[in-house]
This record gives structure tokens, sequence and C-alpha cells, in this order.
């Protein structure tokens, strides 16, 4: 009989794994499910150790990946394997692998997104080719497994994690980390954390009809202009609201309208497309705001971040969250909202609502 995996192994921020450990506590309760999560502060993950009788699979589908807050990556996990000796470190992971019956298509090495386990690179690089090999000949890794992928995540150079991915509920990156390249003509990096949110909230196949040259935007707290320019690179027609200045370049476009006035309370002059938002306030109010938008409704999509330096993040994100969605149900509203810590995010997080209308 097959070995059965009873962890689930998230990637985070290092700094957040207290929030995603809430998070998955809270979350796994509302499910049903038991078990306990295991973080240490700034390792950049939590190991979620289920009930012996609770498959991870099991509650991995339950709360799939784009579910989660706080989480990069999601993962089912055996507990790691520690003490590996230096000559030998195969042997155990193969011997894993083959008792848990799984077989994948490929198969991913990663380390936590902190400086020391990055010094893992020499000894990774070193195990793929052996590791490939071997697994091929045991029958584990082969052309054709559903897209399942395994992952060993490295902690230390004698210590990993066995785990499996799945198509359609994990990241599609190393790390869970998207790389994407600062355009030198924008005026801030902030620009990159819309761009993210695109790629995690709105499929690539309907970018052409989601986010096309046709379309109307506001920008509140534009300034120096960020989001407004991937909003221009779109080819949208934008308001900037901001008291503070915009960029000439941006300006220059001819597609940007610069208003210097309060962004919690200015009105569109007729419903746009896309209303973003990047303003630094108490979440709270970040929401009241969005709210106006959504019942009147001035807008259709709706990305913004709400600022989280408070201790307990998950507590507020998720009071934030139900407020939204019971008013927008309260006032007839159909919505789609989902909420994600981006990899460009720092302190804050980033919702996106669609109006289902």
């Amino acid at each position: 009989m097959a070995v059965c995996p009873h962890e689930w192994l998230l990637y985070c921020r290092p700094g957040f794994e207290k929030d995603l450990s809430a998070e998955l506590a809270d979350k796994t309760a509302h499910a049903g499910q038991g078990g306990y999560p295991i973080a240490a502060r700034d390792s950049g993950h939590v190991r979620f150790v289920l009930d012996p009788e609770t498959p991870a699979n099991e509650v991995h589908l339950a709360l799939p990946l784009e579910a989660l807050v706080f989480a990069r990556q999601s993962l089912v996990a055996f507990p790691p394997l520690e003490a590996l000796p230096r000559d030998d470190r195969l042997s155990a992971i193969v011997d894993l692998v083959v008792a848990s019956g799984w077989s994948f298509e490929s198969i991913w090495q990663e380390t936590p997104d902190t400086n020391e386990e990055k010094a893992l690179a020499g000894l990774m690089k070193a195990l793929r080719k052996p590791l490939e090999s071997t697994l091929s000949k045991r029958g584990a890794l082969r052309r054709k497994a559903g897209g399942r992928r395994l992952h060993l995540f490295w902690t230390a150079g004698d210590r990993v994690q066995l785990a499996m991915s799945f198509p359609g509920n994990r990241a599609e990156h190393l790390g869970g980390i998207p790389r994407l390249k600062f355009p030198r003509e924008a005026p801030s990096r902030s620009t990159l954390k819309l761009e993210e949110a695109w790629h995690v909230f709105v499929p690539r196949e309907a970018w052409p009809t989601r986010l096309s040259d046709s379309m109307q935007a506001a920008d509140l707290g534009a300034a120096p202009g960020g989001w407004t320019y991937q909003l221009v690179r779109k080819g949208m027609y934008v308001y900037a609201i901001d008291n503070g200045p915009m960029d000439d370049v941006l300006m220059a476009s001819g597609q940007v309208e610069h208003l210097r006035e309060d962004g919690f309370v200015w009105q569109p002059p007729m419903r746009l497309d896309w209303l973003v938002c990047d303003i630094v306030d108490k979440p709270m109010r970040v929401i009241d705001m969005v709210e106006r938008w959504l019942v009147a409704p001035w807008c259709h999509e709706a990305i913004f971040n709400l600022k989280l330096p408070m201790k307990k993040r998950w507590d507020e994100v998720s009071r934030c969250l139900e407020r939204l969605a019971s008013s927008l149900d309260q006032a007839g509203i159909r919505a789609r909202i989902r909420c994600r810590h981006l990899y460009h995010d720092r302190e804050e997080v980033t919702v996106h609502v669609c109006l289902l209308d």
C-alpha cells in the first residue's frame, strides 16, 4: 500500500508565516478539517499538519490556492527528510517517492525566499540530472502523468520536504514567484503590483475583452503614475485622481486626465470599466470607498490594495472582505471577490472585484 501524505506545504513572504498560519487555522476549521500549523518566523513557508485520518489532498482540493490570501504556493506533502547523509542524499528521496506511488511529469527543486537558502543553488544543480535519471528508471518520472509535478523543498543541505502539485491548483512559477521585468519608462516600481494583479486575477485569454484599448478607468491616488502607466499601456483612457504631480511622459500620451481631487470623494462622470486604487490609508476606509463605487455602480471591475501595518493582519483582511461581501449582498450586487498577498506587495494585500451583471 502506498504511503499517504498528511501535510500541506505552503510558501509565503518571509515574515508572514503567522498570518498564513492564522488564515489556514481559520479556514480549515470552517471546512471541518483538523490540523495545526508549524512555522518558524521569517522562514517563508508553513507546514500544516493534518489529522492522520485526513489525506492532504482532501484539504488541498477543499481550499484551493486561489482561495487563500497569504499563500504563494500550495502543495500536498510528506514530513521533511532530515539529516540526509552528504554522500548519499538521493536514496532517501527516491525511496520515499517510490513508497508514495507518485508519478509526475517534472521535478522542481525550490528553497524559501530567503538569502540563506539561496546558497543551496549549487546543491540543487548537482542533484538535478542524477535525480531525474533515477526517478525515470524507477517509473516515477514519465511523459504522461496528468501534469503532476514533484517539488523538492530544500531548507538546508541535509533537509528536504517532498511535495506534489496539480494543474489548476498551484502557482506556475518557481517558489510561487512571478518574474516580471520592470519597465524602465514606468514612473515607479509600484507599477509591477498592478501588472502582477492582472496575471493573477484576469485569465490571459480574457485580456482582449477585459483589458482593451476601448476602455476607461480611474486611478485613485495615482501620482506619480505607476498604476496609470499599466492602464495606458493597455490603451485605456484614464482619470488620474491625485493632488500630487503626474509623470510628464504619461501626460503627453493624451490618454490621461489628471484631476487634483480627493480620491475618496471624487465621482466619475459615467460608469467606467476599471477602478484601481493604491491609496495609503486605513483598510476599512478604503473598503468604504470601494463599496460606494461598486454599489453605484461606477465601474465593472476593481483592483485595490489594503495596507496592513497592524499585527493581526489576517483578522483585518478577513474583517474587510466579510464587510465588502456583506454590503454587496445586501445591495443585491452579484460579484466575485478575490484577495491575494502578491509577490510585489509588502505590508498590504491586493483585492479584485468583478461585478457579475
